[in-house]
């Protein structure tokens, strides 16, 4: 296992996030997915028209709203637990923009598409929270926001949870033999098969790995699996070819 550590920095107009990755311009420290910020964004600030190409991308919300506003015509409004996919494909031109007062925080997350799919129409998908599958297992629970119960569609074999423990939980993952990704420690303290993590890092987890979380006190985890593409990239400010 190797820990990431997240990298405070400004986005955007006025936005702050934790960005895990990328760091590298010509592959992915985690094959599917390409950025991952988690944002703090308050009343004055946001994300103004831009453009994207190449990837899909999910916003899940923590606290606060987002309005999501595109050139396909789409104009929405999406509240805590709840989420936001785009489909960039061959561009799209949208805004993110919170849609409260107050502080809205959440994740973003892109996904890359491979190449055979690099030129498809772009598109959106909004699944509100109550629409979110969530089960609970020893007291921990987890919302599944990509999976095989989960409304939310991507091009890109994903395992997507938002995971809530109470101290002194344990929760365990098999990882696939086909997939790879991250577990990201957003608040509290936890321990992955015995490595300590703090909030703002992540273990990676490669295919047949099996991991077991321990919440030394309250703690919000992030679990991103996703099928790699094996594939060369470049990151380009938005675009993703």
């Amino acid at each position: 296992m190797h820990l990431i550590k997240a990298r405070e920095m400004a986005e955007g107009s006025g936005v702050t996030v934790r960005r895990l990755f990328p760091f590298y311009r010509d592959r992915l420290v985690a094959d599917p997915f390409v950025l991952w910020d988690d944002f703090s964004i308050g009343a004055d600030a946001g994300f103004p028209t831009h453009a994207h190409r190449g990837f899909e991308a999910i916003t899940y919300l923590f606290s606060g709203s987002m309005n999501h506003a595109d050139n396909l015509g789409n104009d929405s409004t999406v509240a805590p637990g709840g989420a936001q996919r785009f489909t960039a494909g061959q561009g799209i031109q949208h805004s993110e923009m919170p849609g409260s007062n107050g502080v809205t925080t959440g994740i973003q997350l892109w996904i890359n598409l491979p190449q055979s799919l690099k030129s498809i129409p772009a598109g959106y998908q909004q699944v509100d929270a109550e629409d979110i599958p969530q089960y609970k297992h020893n007291g921990v629970t987890v919302r599944q926001i990509v999976g095989d119960q989960s409304p939310l569609q991507l091009k890109t074999t994903v395992r997507y949870e938002d995971i809530s423990m109470p101290a002194a939980a344990s929760y365990s993952i098999d990882v696939g033999p086909d997939m790879q990704g991250i577990i990201y420690l957003h608040d509290g303290s936890a321990t992955i098969n015995g490595q300590h993590l703090n909030a703002g890092e992540a273990m990676q987890l490669t295919h047949d790995e099996h991991a077991t979380i321990a919440a030394a006190q309250p703690s919000r985890l992030m679990l991103a699996l996703g099928k790699p593409h094996h594939e060369a990239v470049r990151l380009t400010d938005g675009f993703v070819d």
